[in-house]
């Protein structure tokens, strides 16, 4: 039967033991159900049946769905329509379109809720919608938890959320660009003073200063690669990665860039830009601040006649010495992959594969990403991950 989301968010469907997600550490997975890949061309179908799966992964060689919410999200967008509140005990998921029926069909438009789910709530539930920016995307919560940030992509704008415990309001919305530069996702950096918002269509990268609940845009911004998607801060607040998504944020069969940006420069400054694989959409840092990798379709969601074409996605590794990235590797994930977040001490990584519905279970060993062949099956399609503070 076609679920009713509005008015019946707080439904939930318990999958184990609720209980362990009150105290464990977590990681949410939203899962979009509303769009399907077959054989690279993407098939639209009835909302209604989409989730965030909340997940222990308390022992990190064995991650476990505790629980998934009935809770519409989208994989449009960057893999970071969502976050964990430094304390551990809500979770934020942006919400970027909603679809309308268009005759026989649907189509996507524009809209702007952010979901708050409380975590320590047996089981989890939705708590809270906040309105927020046309076509809300990538979200970042300060190490602090008092605000977080959402990028709109369209509206060129960035909203700024007080956090009060459970409480979440948005009480202002910065303009850092045109509805048509795609302001996709955001970062906070570790003291909490600066923001960095990607705007992907003009490919800069615009510069915030941060005071309690005031954010400002300086009207400065920096020049990234082409189409960046995506950013992170290093744990040490000396360095922003961006993932260069590239070719308007999709496969085409060329390499793509990471843009390194020094922050401890005044003015910041772009450093460097290293060469990754085809379309970096997701994009994880370790908690270490040792290695940061981009999550690559690589043409794995396009059809197998296109010449760029692969059977998997990858994931290439990047480490961070200092203030230099270099790639040292690839891994082979699963197909069309799109999010990915570290475990708590760093030692594990998870990667969603959206059509294959599962997480790959990656074993981190220093500089070394390798793939023991674990995988967790998911109640849907993994479009975007989350662990922990990012």
């Amino acid at each position: 039967m076609r679920q009713t989301w509005h008015g019946a968010l707080g439904a939930l469907i318990a999958i184990g033991s609720s209980a362990a997600a009150a105290n464990a550490q977590l990681m949410i997975v939203g899962n979009d159900e509303k769009l399907t890949i077959e054989d690279g061309k993407a098939v639209s179908h009835e909302p209604g049946h989409d989730t965030v799966s909340i997940v222990d992964i308390s022992k990190p060689d064995d991650p476990k769905v505790v629980a998934s919410i009935p809770l519409m999200n989208t994989i449009a967008g960057p893999p970071t329509n969502l976050a964990i509140h430094p304390l551990g005990e809500i979770a934020l998921v942006a919400n970027s379109l909603n679809p309308e029926q268009d005759g026989d069909k649907w189509k996507n438009v524009p809209d702007d809720k952010i979901f708050v789910i409380d975590l320590k709530a047996t089981p989890p539930k939705v708590i809270a919608t906040v309105n927020a920016g046309k076509q809300v995307s990538g979200l970042a919560i300060a190490p602090k938890g008092d605000i977080a940030l959402g990028a709109n992509r369209a509206a060129g704008t960035i909203s700024v959320l007080s956090i009060k415990g459970k409480d979440v309001k948005v009480v202002d919305t910065v303009e850092v660009g045109a509805a048509g530069d795609q302001v996709s996702a955001v970062a906070i950096t570790p003291d909490g003073k600066r923001g960095l918002a990607v705007k992907a269509a003009a490919n800069k990268i615009a510069l915030l200063s941060i005071d309690g609940e005031k954010v400002a845009y300086d009207k400065r911004d920096l020049p990234g690669g082409i189409y960046p998607y995506n950013i992170v801060v290093t744990p040490n607040g000396k360095l922003a990665i961006t993932a260069d998504t590239g070719n308007g944020g999709s496969s085409d069969g060329n390499v793509d860039t990471v843009s390194v940006i020094d922050l401890e420069a005044d003015p910041p400054r772009v450093i460097d830009h290293v060469a990754v694989g085809d379309s970096p959409e997701g994009l994880v840092m370790s908690p270490k601040g040792d290695l940061v990798v981009t999550v690559e379709a690589q043409g794995s969601n396009f059809p197998k006649s296109s010449w760029f074409h692969h059977d998997t996605g990858a994931v290439s590794v990047l480490k961070i010495d200092g203030k230099k990235v270099t790639r040292i590797g690839a891994v082979p994930v699963g197909v069309f992959p799109e999010g990915g977040a570290f475990s708590p001490k760093g030692d594990y990584l998870y990667i969603g594969n959206f059509t294959d519905r599962d997480l790959s279970v990656l074993k981190v060993d220093g500089d070394k990403i390798t793939d023991p062949g674990k995988r967790v099956k998911l109640p849907g399609q993994p479009a975007s991950m989350r662990s922990g503070p990012q």
